[in-house]
Order: C-alpha cells, then structure tokens, then sequence
C-alpha cells in the first residue's frame, strides 16, 4: 500500500503527524508550501516528530492552480494507491483535485464540517473535497449527519478527531518543556489568548481595527500570536500602541498549547483553536458568523460573537462560566490507529 499525504499548513502537520506514526513504511509525505514561514511549518515537524517531507513543493495558498499542477505531476510519478488530504486548506482542495483528476482513491479526513458560509474559502475546499473523497473520515456524529443529508457517494466513517490525539499524546511534554509562560511571566497571572487570520478580516482594515479595538476592552492582556499576514495587516494600519495587546511571532505547538491551557479565556476566528480550547477545558469565544464547531456551542464550552455584538465582548467574557458538563465530542484519542485501520482493510480489499 503506498500513501500520499498531502500538507501545506499548521493545522495539518499535527493531525498527519499522528497517522503518520503508524504510516511511515507506506506514506510519501508531500508539503505544498502552503505555509512557507519557518515558525508556521519547520518547528512543528521537529516537534511532533512528524518526518521531514519526502517531497517539497513551493506553492503559497494564493496560487491554487499551480498548486494543483504540482501535485497531479508529483502523483503521476507517484502512482500512490491512496492520497490523504486533512480539513479545509488550499492544500486540501488541491490535493483533492489532483487526486480525482488522476483517478486516485482519495481520504478526507476531518469531513462532513459546515459553517454554511460559502463566502469562507475554506467552506467550499471542504464541501468539494467531500464529495470527491472516497473515503470521508468525520469528527463528529453531526458531521457524518451531514455527508448523509447529501447523498455523497464515499464511504462515511465517524473516526474522533485527531487534534484530540495531538492534545492527549502532546500536552504533558509540552507543560513540562515550554518555556513561554516564564519568559512572559504568567505562572501566576491571569490572560487571554486571541488569534485572528481568516481573509474576510485581515484583508479589510478598517474590520481588522474594529476587532483589535474591542479585544483591546478585555480586563486582563490579550496575547495575540500573529499569523505573518496578519502582522502585516496590522502594521499597515500605522495605530498607537496597544497597551491590553501583546503581539507575539507564530508559536511552535508547544508553547502555544501551553499558552491556550493556561489561559483564562480563548478569543479566536480559527476553527482548529475552538476544538483545542474544548479539548482544553477552556471557554472560548469565536469572533466570527458562524462556526463549523456547532457542538461546541451547544455545550456551552464555545460562544459565537458576531460583529455586531462586539461591543458586548468585554461583559461576555468577564462573565464566562466553564459550564459542569463536559462531554466526550470527538472521540477518546483514537482517531489515528482508525483511519490507519480502516485504510488497510479497504486496501486489502481491492
């Protein structure tokens, strides 16, 4: 059985990293370049042990065509049985592309997500790779719910979540070897974390103040880890100082899963962080419209605030309340040894 994994961001180098471990003899781990900044993809390899990429490729996420063209030539050469592609990245929906123009049996893993946005990039990368996946490995019951409400033609399998994995297999090493909470001085300080990269905000300046101007309202420092087009962002801006914001460079996964489980609150328009936050136990508020974690708002681990409600921002999270209940929604840290045995079984089938 020979595999091709298909990678390009932050979010997938840990979800990868965990099926990889029981991959390596059969997997060609490909990186599109999506994430090109050392401390957004270099550090995460070297940290969660994930191998170096067997093939490097150099796209950025704005260049989806050539990305595309990249990866079909890479699987031509390949001749993989099956390609992986994980979430809702740019790498995804190339890779998914590629795959099903080559006619290649194709994985899906973190499947069956909707935010019902189709203005979110990342709603149609999912939606597409979906329906063409062979294979759709979901998170959660609701979202293999959801592939069964559109009749896609793939197999539909609840396997948990990897980043569930990631936080079980990763956080007690990560505690005990990061260093960010003494060099910040936080052991004994209250803090927020907040983190803001999605396009429709960084690329309208006068949203990306309003958002930096509300966080700037909470009672306790806001530790911003930015993403370099968000840095960017902000710096184009040419504001005053904020004295509540601390801006830091991307983390490496242990300092920022340190970050997040010492934190008191987690502000985010990401969708990976959510789930961390809830793995986590820490409340969370999504600074977007909607949310593809649709559990975790009904939980009450994860509160949604829309834009008009930002002026609301400083009572809500002063007020936070880590709810008695804390179910079990994306499996139990099993997600991984799954996928891998599902994949075996169906190879062996054909």
């Amino acid at each position: 059985m020979k595999i091709a994994t298909v990678v390009g961001a932050r979010p997938q180098f840990m979800k990868a990293a965990m099926v990889s471990k029981q991959l390596r003899q059969h997997e060609t781990l490909i990186h599109t370049g999506q994430h090109y900044d050392a401390a957004m993809s270099d550090v995460f390899f070297s940290q969660l042990q994930l191998k170096k990429p067997d093939v490097q490729l150099h796209h950025r996420d704005d260049d989806l065509g050539s990305m595309i063209v990249g990866l079909e030539e890479t699987f031509d050469q390949l001749k993989p049985d099956i390609v992986i592609v994980y979430g809702d990245t740019a790498s995804t929906l190339a890779g998914s592309l590629a795959a099903s123009k080559l006619q290649l049996p194709l994985a899906h893993v973190e499947a069956g997500l909707r935010s019902f946005n189709r203005r979110m990039p990342e709603e149609y990368n999912r939606v597409v790779s979906d329906h063409l996946a062979t294979w759709c490995f979901c998170p959660t019951e609701q979202s293999a719910i959801q592939l069964t409400k559109e009749n896609i033609n793939g197999s539909i399998i609840v396997s948990g979540d990897l980043m569930v994995d990631a936080c079980l297999h990763y956080k007690t090493v990560a505690l005990k070897e990061s260093t960010i909470l003494e060099e910040h001085q936080l052991r004994a300080k209250p803090y927020y974390v907040a983190t803001l990269h999605r396009a429709e905000l960084i690329d309208d300046a006068k949203r990306l103040q309003t958002y930096l101007n509300h966080l700037q309202t909470l009672d306790y420092p806001v530790y911003l880890p930015l993403h370099p087009r968000t840095k960017k962002a902000i710096e184009q801006l040419n504001v005053d100082p904020y004295d509540i914001l601390r801006f830091l460079p991307p983390l490496p996964y242990f300092d920022m899963l340190t970050l997040l489980s010492h934190s008191q609150a987690i502000l985010t328009d990401s969708g990976g962080i959510q789930k961390e936050a809830y793995v986590l136990s820490v409340p969370c508020f999504t600074l977007r419209e909607e949310t593809e974690w649709h559990e975790t708002v009904a939980t009450r681990w994860n509160t949604l605030v829309k834009e008009k409600d930002l002026p609301l921002l400083p009572q809500l999270v002063k007020q936070r309340k880590r709810p008695t209940e804390h179910p079990s929604l994306f499996g139990e840290g099993d997600a991984a040894t799954l996928i891998v045995e599902t994949l075996k079984r169906e190879f062996s089938r054909s």
